[in-house]
């Protein structure tokens, strides 16, 4: 393979900052565009798992909501058609059609596409110095997308890499149960293992078992009938043939937008506004937020700008863009005394993905997903790490290839840089960040994988991450409630707020419970005062 890692982050770097978080370029508007100015009470800035839980409590506290989502609304339901498949990938796969400049001669080797129309689509590729980290879009932001894992840590885990006084045994008692009874998370059926479309998950856990290690089914968001229902023929497959890595069409997935985000608007005191671009936030002279907003169409053609004003602001655009939000604003001086620790303690979560060719089995043409399994390394919280399988979507592969993911610990971190040349801000981290996790990581896939066949360790190819978190964190940045410090009515309730790793799991969980435990906090004390 011509392209290497080497020549990958080499076009990286050459990139420069003026390419990182800059306006996209089918981000176009006419010559002249209304300019509205609105106040709200409180403003939402993203709707995934922060948002939503920040959106929901609100209401139910009777507070006016506006959530500001950059993309659009994706219904689904049996046989639709509303996510791009894996084998036939469209304007809808990727955020105006964003190929970083690095990464077109490896899209290229892949037979990927590499000109889509400009469109709000679902993925944002960043592309960082040693890194690319995935940013969603969408009502619903990253639960759009996420294979769902609904991973709790334990509770030396949690206190080793997350702050004691977040309280883990109230969390575990209060807070996580909590999310998990909004997702509705459930484990695959036998029946649905059993099945000809589940080999691959049956094989992983047979070779976990043989390794010595331990074997868990997975908490999924998913109602497992709507699988079983594939199976009979009665809806077109997307579980069932792994084609769900893009969002899942046939419905049945709990992602925010069906759980929190559809109570908090039956409440009557919520409104989502799709397409709605927020392009800097500020602080007025009398204290309140000011949120500038571009109101797009579908291709990014701007067709209104915005002022919003608000006494209470809620940063949940994710750890990406809060953090790009945040730190242009504190550099420019539009918000003034930010905490000196913006932009720092940045992680990737420990992600490390491999594509498995086993010649030692058979997986099908077919493999039905998400998740079905893991295998949890726990015991020693500083090098604990999860590995699972997860199906290969329809994309003409061999048979025998499969997907296997780690998530890992590390305390390495990167940090975000403002740009003035080019009004921008840059994403930066150290060459070998995460080297000893993955390590630890790669000697239990490799266990597991032993026999014939290949491992290949995409990370090689592309250092990459889908977890990014950090940039705004606890107890340097905000207090645990998410509270901006010295930055009254300014909050923080998403990844950014995590500092840089969820202990060994994927992050939803862990957000969405911090989030849980924020709220509780800020209804009983903000909410007449602040709000």
């Amino acid at each position: 393979m011509a392209t290497t890692r080497r020549t990958v982050l080499a076009g990286a770097a050459g990139l420069g900052a003026a390419n990182l978080f800059a306006a996209p370029a089918a981000a176009t508007s006419p010559a002249r565009v209304r300019l509205t100015r609105e106040e709200h009470r409180a403003v939402v800035i993203g709707s995934g798992f922060g948002g939503g839980v920040a959106a929901l409590r609100l209401a139910q506290a009777g507070v006016p909501v506006t959530v500001l989502e950059r993309g659009r609304r994706w219904p689904t339901g049996p046989d639709a058609e509303t996510f791009p498949s894996m084998a036939s990938l469209d304007k809808r796969a990727l955020w105006y059609g964003t190929v970083p400049e690095a990464l077109r001669p490896l899209a290229r080797l892949a037979g990927a596409p590499l000109d889509f129309q400009p469109y709000v689509g679902l993925l944002e590729p960043v592309l960082g110095e040693n890194i690319l980290a995935m940013c969603a879009a969408g009502v619903g932001g990253g639960s759009l997308v996420y294979q769902g894992m609904t991973l709790e840590p334990s509770e030396a885990v949690f206190n080793t890499w997350l702050p004691e006084e977040l309280d883990y045994r109230r969390m575990h008692r209060v807070h996580y149960p909590r999310v998990a009874k909004m997702l509705r998370v459930a484990t695959a059926p036998q029946s649905l293992i059993r099945t000809p479309n589940y080999t691959a998950s049956r094989f992983f856990a047979e070779r976990v078992r043989e390794a010595g290690y331990g074997l868990e089914k997975i908490p999924m968001p998913i109602d497992w009938d709507y699988a079983l229902a594939e199976l009979r023929g009665e809806m077109k497959a997307s579980y069932t043939n792994g084609d769900c890595a893009l969002g899942v069409n046939n419905g049945g997935k709990h992602s925010v937008d069906v759980t929190y985000l559809k109570q908090a608007e039956a409440t009557g005191r919520v409104t989502v506004a799709t397409r709605h671009h927020v392009t800097g936030i500020a602080r007025a002279k009398d204290g309140r937020w000011r949120v500038h907003v571009d109101r797009t169409d579908d291709t990014g053609r701007v067709l209104e700008q915005k002022i919003l004003t608000t006494r209470a602001l809620v940063m949940a655009a994710g750890s990406l863009n809060t953090s790009k939000l945040l730190v242009r604003a504190g550099a420019t001086g539009a918000i003034r005394d930010l905490p000196t620790g913006l932009g720092e303690g940045w992680g990737t979560n420990g992600d490390r993905i491999y594509a498995w060719t086993s010649l030692d089995e058979d997986f099908g043409a077919e493999q039905g997903g998400p998740v079905v399994y893991g295998s949890k390394a726990w015991d020693e919280p500083a090098t604990a790490n999860t590995i699972i399988q997860a199906s290969v979507p329809p994309l003409g592969l061999d048979a025998r290839t499969t997907m296997l993911v780690g998530f890992g610990v590390s305390a390495d971190r990167g940090r975000f840089r403002y740009e003035p040349a080019t009004d921008s801000v840059a994403l930066h981290w150290p060459r070998n960040g995460d080297e000893a996790s993955h390590s630890h990581i790669h000697r239990r896939i490799s266990k597991v994988s032993r026999g014939l066949g290949t491992l290949t360790d995409t990370n090689r190819l592309v250092n990459s991450t889908w977890h990014p978190l950090g940039g705004a964190s606890m107890k340097t940045v905000c207090d645990l409630e998410g509270r901006v410090h010295g930055q009254r009515g300014l909050y923080v309730l998403d990844g950014a707020l995590i500092p840089g790793t969820t202990g060994a799991c994927n992050p939803s969980m862990t957000i969405a419970a911090v989030a849980e435990r924020a709220m509780d906090t800020i209804r009983a004390q903000d909410i007449g005062t602040v709000i």
